[in-house]
């Protein structure tokens, strides 16, 4: 069973591309794919979960430039596995900073399904690697309770967002913590330091 790690930040897209892949007969390999909108948690992903396969929209995150030196070390990721780039948004070309990394191909969102089915096929039969477990990194629940933290939402917010009690999230934050590998309970909103030279 392959792995598949999605990175887009529409959420429509990314629940419409899981099932497709899911469930449209159009790929002879069989996997588990992860769909996310938050750059840390895939890059913590690809460096714990390791998927045979990332597929990433650079657009919704090109319009704020704290992402780019996330995106590039996701990009990086490129250099081991196939990573398949989508463009969303019109007459895009690839970014520059993106052009530094063999990516497998770069498609346009408006590709015809069929071509794309070929193009993802292509790349998992490119994929010498294939995983014993489809296992997650984080629970879909520890993804809604991360994806709340990042947003700012207090311990009681999100216990009542996600009809749990408050010491549920407190359990759940920890989890996040010790799978990220995160050193405080701020970990999640600290950027990279960009080195300096």
């Amino acid at each position: 069973m392959f792995k598949i790690l999605l990175i887009d930040r529409c959420s429509f897209t990314r629940s419409g591309f899981e099932a497709w892949l899911n469930h449209s007969g159009l790929f002879t390999a069989t996997f588990k794919t992860i769909a996310v909108n938050n750059l840390f948690l895939a890059r913590e992903h690809i460096q714990q979960w390791r998927p045979a396969l990332v597929i990433i929209d650079l657009h919704g995150f090109m319009q704020e430039s704290q992402h780019l030196p996330p995106l590039s070390s996701l990009l990086i990721a490129s250099e081991t596995r196939p990573v398949i780039l989508l463009q969303s948004g019109e007459g895009e070309t690839i970014p520059a900073f993106a052009r530094h990394y063999p990516l497998w191909a770069a498609l346009k969102k408006s590709v015809p399904l069929t071509t794309l089915a070929a193009v993802l096929n292509a790349a998992l039969a490119s994929c010498a690697e294939t995983v014993e477990s489809g296992n997650t990194l984080l629970t879909r629940q520890e993804e809604r309770v991360l994806a709340l933290w990042m947003e700012g939402a207090s311990n009681q917010k999100i216990a009542v967002q996600l009809s749990i009690t408050g010491k549920t999230v407190y359990t759940y934050k920890r989890n996040i913590r010790m799978k990220l590998n995160m050193d405080t309970r701020f970990s999640p909103f600290l950027m990279p330091q960009k080195e300096m030279n």
